[in-house]
């Protein structure tokens, strides 16, 4: 079975889920190269008072990244959702998807990501608004409703699916649950039995065989892979190849991983500029420092780099004398 989202014919099942500080260019390009069947950018305010700074710049920046490319906004008003879906689109982007999924207190208290499933009336207003909008397909990603108590996903994604939505992904955790927890996938497999719309199951999916288990369980036509993907963005090449083979991809040698790390903290440089560039890099670097057993002097030093060149220097050090240990 092949993901499909209205003409857009996708090669593989496994997608990266769109995060806030984590999934920009250098990352999503990364991350497509290894498979990830599509790549959101970071949600971007629909308020385009707030598009001049450094970080939406940013953020706005698609600049060689393959097709399809999707741009996720987050707002409450349907008026400017869509004003800013038409901009998007005006310049490249393919699929616009829209969030009412993220759980942050800064956004929810603006009834703004996941706020928004507690009305389901203005949900149809939004979704209709930017569906008349553009002409390209509109997706939503949504969680399973506010609460435990008030699990609504079966309904929004009905909903979505009159409003003309092309496509809907749905995270296994209520608002309040937040990240704790573990995701449930049942609330996923009823929203299968309302909706005809290819369906996107999130939350918790580390592992090849964790995505073919919840793949067959909620009749979800893709998966959509977040944290698992930090410090291991080759994690889309295997899902994918277990997913359509049931056989597991050949395991990455360590020599690739590491020149996998070092070309992701140049491009990182390069997209960020040497402050900047330092900074984002901590992050990755924290992540896939969790490859190597004994990892704590390597990050320490990692953390404490004050340029480029020294942290750079580091990371080539410390991953290229784990890869020489199994090459030993």
């Amino acid at each position: 079975m092949n993901l499909q989202i209205a003409h857009y014919r996708l090669a593989g099942r496994a997608l990266l889920a769109p995060m806030a500080g984590v999934t920009d260019r250098p990352f999503r390009q990364l991350c497509r190269r290894f498979g990830a069947t599509l790549a959101p950018a970071e949600m971007l305010s629909a308020d385009r008072r707030l598009w001049s700074s450094d970080k939406s710049q940013r953020r706005m920046d698609h600049a060689g990244e393959p097709e399809p490319r999707v741009v996720q906004l987050v707002g409450s008003e349907p008026a400017e959702l869509a004003a800013a879906a038409r901009i998007n689109v005006d310049l490249g982007a393919h699929i616009i998807d829209i969030n009412m999924g993220c759980p942050a207190k800064k956004l929810y208290n603006r009834h703004c990501g996941s706020a928004l499933l507690a009305d389901e009336a203005l949900v149809e207003r939004i979704l209709t608004a930017v569906r008349r909008a553009v002409s390209t397909p509109v997706t939503l990603k949504i969680r399973t409703g506010t609460d435990p108590a008030r699990r609504n996903a079966a309904r929004i994604a009905a909903l979505a699916q009159s409003c003309g939505i092309a496509a809907v992904a749905i995270h296994g955790r209520t608002r309040s649950d937040l990240f704790r927890g573990d995701a449930e996938y049942d609330t996923i497999r009823q929203a299968r039995a309302h909706t005809a719309l290819p369906l996107i199951a999130n939350g918790d999916i580390d592992s090849p065989q964790r995505a073919r288990a919840v793949l067959d369980f909620t009749g979800a036509e893709g998966v959509m892979i977040g944290r698992a993907a930090q410090g291991a963005p080759w994690i889309f090449r295997d899902v994918n190849a277990y997913v359509a083979t049931g056989e597991f991809a050949a395991p990455l040698l360590r020599a690739s991983k590491t020149e996998i790390i070092l070309q992701h903290l140049e491009s990182l440089y390069e997209f960020y500029g040497e402050h900047t560039g330092i900074r984002m890099a901590r992050k990755h670097l924290g992540w896939y420092c969790r490859q190597l057993s004994e990892a704590s002097e390597l990050r320490q030093r990692l953390m404490a780099a004050e340029d480029s060149a020294s942290q750079f220097l580091a990371a080539r050090q410390g991953f290229g004398h784990w890869a020489e240990l199994q090459a030993a």
